[in-house]
């Protein structure tokens, strides 16, 4: 399949530099594309690994506003933490470029301008959502409202992160602005369209075309031209972003969606002065990762944008991935409900490899999948610790024992040791087959059945029960071991890099290509091995206890900075007001109310009498705590019976952000019955 073509453009999706990475951008994007590089290298072909960070748009204007600084420190602050996360991650691009330089804005500028001057676009005037407030017009991304499609309450004016549905900002429910909150007016403007009701025929004959694509990408595309493709604005209202390069433009620029996949092109311009052969070449094979919201832009918009410009070629394949979920919810920036790759690299330093063995293994490449942090626990104790790495520490401690770590020669082999070495010569192949067929769980089974192949190989011969006069039977299998453990050192290698590269060094090889991968003499009799080093270590429960509190603690420490405040309640009179006796009263007595979570019973002395309250504050209070405390009391509320107990008035409390409560108390002691005014 990948013999077609001569070399290999890969992208992968490039991220918004407005937050860190996740786990869930590694699964859907990332970390498949870079299995796919790293193979491809190895096999010794000409590929070019693209990236870089999406600077443009709406969502880096929301972010400095939240931030209190400059689009321009946002883009910065990202740029770096995300290229610095994927650098340490062992995502292996071969430039991490961004949207902001001036190749790029060169660009995509000049990409506009050669479909302006073909009168490509059509130049409409169309209402769009204006905030009168912030005296500004709207980007999709500052209106938020219902979903018509899944009633979520939240989706933006472009796409619903909910259901996936793309969307125009007019189609939204009960929309609102995110810089006010105001209700948005529709006012006209000028904008650039690009007509893709008219260029639907061509698009149509592109998709169908490549019916080989997964079904989730090749579906979407086609509900997308069955609902018939309506013409999409290439240019926005906005102040951030690449100029329009036209003189009746003032205040627009280019829309996120078309200065985006540019950024490709513009950062393989930055990467090799031959970068047209990657781009335009009819033998370059042209791959683009991305998450399943991503696909219509690059299996409709983007292709339509190359079509139209006619010097492009259009991407062969687009493995999109689902979503990755968290503990069983939806990952959640704005909730920070989230595993951030930065941290990740800090808590589990040197331990890269699992991470990207575990993301692999539960990818989500055709339905939304679960990460959680016992699986993570499982797969590693279970599989990395007791399979891959068993097996090579077995074979070294071995080696080092019987032989002081030099590789004996194969010879003497029984049918046994003939069908081990045949079942490894196979692995090389259908590993490749499967990672170029975009099945990287699939192809990462087949590496684990290579070294569960070892680990059965030597629970079968057992050498370290054979005796001594039978030494060269000894070598021979523990040789028939090193050359699956070499092996492993070249197939693991687009998968597990930091594993890779140790192995390498404790067999003492170079690293090796693909090509030479299923062989039976990678390690030459009286090869001098390294030293034995444990590949892999077990995670202890308290490690996944640490990581459990920390996310839920950043949840609960989000939700309470987003707090919204109940509204006001109707306006009352003073006479209204003056109705409630409020005095300040001490809690002299307290117990929990029995078969009650929430309940207490507290005796107070109002300084008119003695009286039983009954409130839910168990929760945020212990009984013994609050003798002694002054408490604001309703008193002449009417008394009401609750679970038995007459209740004779209302403490006030005071709700914080996260749910709790607090007395309200004078700040200096006050005679009980003192009256609130």
């Amino acid at each position: 399949m990948e013999d077609q073509f001569k070399r290999t453009t890969v992208t992968a999706a490039l991220p918004y530099a407005n937050g860190p990475v996740h786990i869930g951008h590694l699964a859907g994007c990332y970390l498949p594309a870079d299995i796919y590089a790293r193979y491809l290298r190895s096999k010794g072909k000409d590929v070019k690994f693209i990236c870089g960070s999406d600077e443009h748009g709406a969502a880096i204007s929301i972010r400095a506003k939240k931030e209190g600084i400059s689009s321009q420190q946002v883009i910065d602050k990202y740029h770096k933490m995300m290229g610095d996360a994927f650098k340490d991650f062992g995502i292996s691009f071969d430039i991490y470029a961004r949207t902001s330089s001036p190749t790029h804005h060169k660009t995509a500028s000049e990409f506009f301008t050669n479909l302006y001057e073909k009168n490509i676009f059509s130049e409409e005037i169309t209402e769009q959502y204006y905030d009168e407030q912030a005296k500004q017009f709207l980007a999709d991304r500052y209106i938020v409202g219902t979903c018509p499609n899944c009633n979520n309450e939240n989706a933006y004016g472009d796409q619903c992160e909910n259901c996936g549905s793309t969307l125009n900002a007019t189609d939204l429910i009960n929309p609102h602005s995110t810089l006010s909150g105001a209700v948005p007016i529709l006012k006209t403007t000028k904008n650039w369209f690009l007509p893709l009701d008219k260029m639907q025929g061509d698009i149509e004959n592109y998709i169908d075309s490549h019916k080989d694509w997964k079904a989730n990408v090749y579906g979407q595309c086609k509900s997308w031209l069955n609902q018939g493709l309506q013409p999409r604005a290439m240019t926005r209202d906005l102040d951030w972003g690449v100029k329009v390069p036209l003189k009746d433009a003032e205040g627009k620029v280019l829309y996120v969606w078309f200065d985006a996949p540019i950024g490709y092109i513009s950062a393989t311009k930055e990467l090799t002065p031959d970068w047209e052969k990657y781009w335009k070449s009819k033998d370059t094979k042209l791959v683009h990762f991305i998450g399943k919201d991503n696909i219509v832009f690059h299996c409709i918009i983007f292709p339509a944008i190359l079509m139209a410009h006619g010097d492009y070629i259009l991407p062969e394949n687009v493995p999109a991935n689902e979503f990755l979920n968290l503990e069983g919810e939806k990952i959640s920036t704005s909730r920070n409900w989230a595993v951030w790759l930065h941290e990740y690299l800090q808590d589990f330093a040197g331990k890269q490899d699992i991470l990207r063995y575990v993301l692999c293994a539960n990818a989500p490449e055709t339905k939304d999948n679960d990460f959680t942090w016992k699986d993570f626990q499982a797969r590693n104790n279970n599989e990395l610790v007791a399979v891959f790495g068993n097996f090579i520490n077995r074979v070294m401690v071995l080696s080092h024992k019987y032989f002081d770590g030099k590789a004996g020669e194969i010879k003497d082999c029984t049918p046994y040791d003939l069908a081990v070495l045949a079942e490894m010569q196979s692995y090389p192949a259908k590993i490749a087959k499967s990672i170029e067929q975009y099945r990287f769980r699939e192809a990462l089974v087949e590496l684990m059945n290579l070294a569960r192949l070892g680990n059965k190989y030597l629970a079968d011969t057992e050498p370290w029960k054979i005796s001594k006069e039978e030494s060269q039977r000894i070598a021979t299998i523990l040789a028939i071991s090193l050359q699956i453990a070499a092996n492993l050192a070249i197939l693991s290698e687009p998968f597990l890099p930091f594993t890779s590269k140790s192995l390498f060094e404790q067999l003492n090889l170079t690293s090796s290509d693909w090509n030479t991968a299923g062989a039976s003499n990678l390690i030459p009799a009286g090869h001098q091995l390294g030293a034995a080093t444990l590949l892999f270590a077990k995670i202890e429960d308290e490690q996944m206890d640490a990581q459990l509190a920390k996310l839920t603690a950043s949840k609960k420490e989000n939700e309470k900075a987003n707090h919204q405040m109940e509204a006001q309640k109707p306006l009352i009179t003073f006479d209204d007001f003056s109705h409630n006796d409020m005095r300040v009263g001490t809690i002299i007595a307290a117990e929990r109310v029995p078969k009650t979570k929430n309940l207490l019973k507290m005796t107070i002395d109002t300084g008119i009498d003695q009286r039983t309250v009954v409130s839910g504050i168990a929760a945020y209070y212990e009984p013994e705590n609050i003798i002694g405390q002054q408490v604001t009391i309703l008193v002449n509320l009417a008394p009401r019976d609750i679970k038995g107990i007459t209740s004779e008035g209302m403490i006030l409390m005071a709700e914080n952000a996260d749910g709790s409560l607090a007395f309200i108390a004078p700040t200096k002691a006050i005679s009980n019955g003192g009256s609130v005014k």
